[in-house]
């Protein structure tokens, strides 16, 4: 290792970084880890945090199934699916970032913490979930949903969905071990999927129905770790003005007040741009010293040049 300062990057990987089978993942974590290697090989200490809507949708999905044909078989409750989803996406991303460091010589460890994130039960996301999971119902089987105090949606003409709430979390609770590990120098890939939810219970942990956006913890994932940067990897190699139009165009730099502006103008989608905007801003305002870079995984070499993606200051 380097005795010069190692710059400390959080890295926020999207859906398109792991695929949305089981097998789709496999092929797309290699592709992913040549990418991340890159980054090590220059100098970076990572955090990795990831999406896991497919994967803890499909988790959801099988569990649910696995009731309704052994009945003697107890429903996964969310928090379960999100910890299975934590645990087997960090195992391969560890698994082939490592290989692909270790074909180059480079012996840095790789290591998946599993994270909880307290989040606060009385939350305004609880009354109003926006969340879609799992497989889709029959209107009787949403009617049980509902009669167990679960929220569902109706899609018309596909059938009904559960939906779940995304509360704001409020401490990663395994912090202190994701910074030592982050501080001895090792690629360490925590807080995935946003975290398992959980409400703090005098000395214990119960787990919560509900999902944590992906975008918001690694905004606090960045801040709490007082990390140099923070690197939201997605589908689009920069922020647009005017997304989708004739008029759109790329946006190169925004410091956090005219990222605000656009952000009330309703330049970002609601469901795909704003959130990682809003995790740039609510970071840059913990760490102002800090840089927050937006772009997809093909082009970050481009970004890190200056060629590409969406750079945010304070």
């Amino acid at each position: 290792m380097s005795e010069t300062k190692q710059k400390k990057v959080v890295v926020a990987l999207g859906h398109n970084a792991l695929g949305y089978t089981t097998t789709e993942q496999w092929d797309a974590v290699k592709v992913t880890a040549s990418a991340l290697a890159d980054l090590v090989e220059a100098g970076y200490q990572l955090t990795i945090t990831h999406s896991n809507g497919p994967q803890v949708s499909m988790i959801h999905k099988a569990m649910t199934e696995l009731r309704r044909v052994y009945i003697d078989y107890t429903p996964a409750p969310m928090c379960v699916c999100s910890a299975m989803s934590q645990g087997y996406v960090g195992f391969d991303i560890q698994n082939a970032l490592r290989a692909e460091l270790l074909s180059r010589g480079n012996p840095t460890p790789v290591c998946t913490v599993l994270t909880q994130v307290s989040v606060d039960p009385y939350d305004e996301a609880f009354y109003t979930p926006t969340k879609k999971i799992g497989r889709y119902m029959s209107r009787e089987d949403a009617d049980n949903e509902i009669k167990k105090g679960n929220f569902v949606e109706e899609e018309p003409g596909r059938g009904y969905l559960r939906i779940v709430a995304a509360p704001r979390p409020l401490e990663i609770l395994e912090i202190e071990s994701i910074r030592t590990l982050a501080d001895a120098g090792e690629v360490v890939i925590a807080c995935g999927g946003g975290g398992i939810p959980v409400i703090v219970q005098e000395n214990a942990l119960k787990g919560a129905s509900a999902v944590i956006e992906k975008d918001a913890i690694a905004g606090k994932l960045a801040e709490d770790l007082r990390a140099d940067e923070l690197m939201i990897l997605t589908s689009v190699p920069c922020c647009y003005r005017d997304f989708g139009r004739d008029t759109q165009a790329p946006i190169a730099r925004m410091n956090v007040k005219e990222a605000e502006t656009l952000m009330n103008e309703g330049q970002f989608g609601e469901n795909d741009m704003k959130p990682k905007v809003e995790a740039a801003v609510a970071y840059l305002r913990g760490c102002p010293d800090g840089r927050a870079l937006i772009t997809s995984l093909e082009k970050v070499d481009e970004a890190l040049a200056g060629r590409a993606g969406t750079v945010i200051t304070a």
